[in-house]
C-alpha cells in the first residue's frame, strides 16, 4: 500500500487546485501590467478578459456546494452571474491577484466545509448526465489549468519567459 499525505479525496483534489492556482498567480505575476490589454489575435480574450473568465469560472465550482446542485438548473449565464455575484469585472493586476488569491481561498474553505461525503454525491452536469461533484471540480480544475497555458503562451508571445519555464530551470 503506498502512503500518501492526503486524508482524503478531498484533500487531494484541493491541493491539485491550490497547485494550479498558485502557477496561474505565478503567470499573472509574470506579464508586465502595462499589457494586459494584450489579445494574442482578433477573436481572443485579452489578458485581463482572461483573468477575469477564471475568476468566473472558479466562482461557478459553487454550484457544487448547492445541496440542489445542477448545471442545467438555470441557462448558462444565468448561472455565471448568479455565482460571480458582486465581483467586479477587470480592474489593474494588483486588483486581479488579489481576486484570485481571495477567491481561491473562500472557495477552498467552502470545499472544505462541505466536506468529502457532499463532494461524492451526484450532480447533473452541462450534458445532463450524473457526475460526481468531485469530478465535476476536477473538471473545473482542468479547465483553470488549459487558461494557465494560455498565460504562458502569452508571457512568449510577450517576450517573456513563462513562470514555470523560469521555475523549471530556477531563474
Amino acid at each position: 500500500m503506498v502512503k500518501t499525505g492526503y486524508k482524503d479525496l478531498l484533500n487531494e483534489a484541493l491541493e491539485g487546485w491550490e497547485g494550479v492556482r498558485a502557477g496561474v498567480v505565478a503567470e499573472v505575476e509574470n506579464l508586465p501590467a502595462s499589457r494586459f490589454d494584450f489579445r494574442p489575435a482578433e477573436g481572443f480574450r485579452t489578458v485581463a478578459e482572461l483573468l477575469d473568465h477564471i475568476l468566473e469560472a472558479g466562482l461557478l465550482m459553487k454550484e457544487l456546494l448547492r445541496p440542489d446542485g445542477d448545471f442545467r438548473r438555470a441557462p448558462y449565464p444565468k448561472l455565471l452571474k448568479q455565482h460571480r455575484g458582486d465581483l467586479p469585472r477587470s480592474g489593474t493586476k494588483r486588483e486581479l491577484l488579489a481576486r484570485l488569491k481571495r477567491t481561491h481561498r473562500e472557495m477552498d474553505a467552502a470545499f472544505r466545509e462541505a466536506g468529502e461525503l457532499h463532494m461524492l454525491q451526484n450532480i447533473r452536469r452541462f450534458d445532463g448526465l450524473p457526475g460526481t461533484r468531485l469530478a465535476w471540480f476536477q473538471h473545473g480544475v482542468e479547465h483553470e489549468s488549459y487558461h494557465r497555458g494560455q498565460l504562458a503562451l502569452i508571457a512568449r508571445l510577450l517576450g517573456e519567459v513563462p513562470a514555470l519555464t523560469q521555475r523549471i530551470h530556477g531563474g
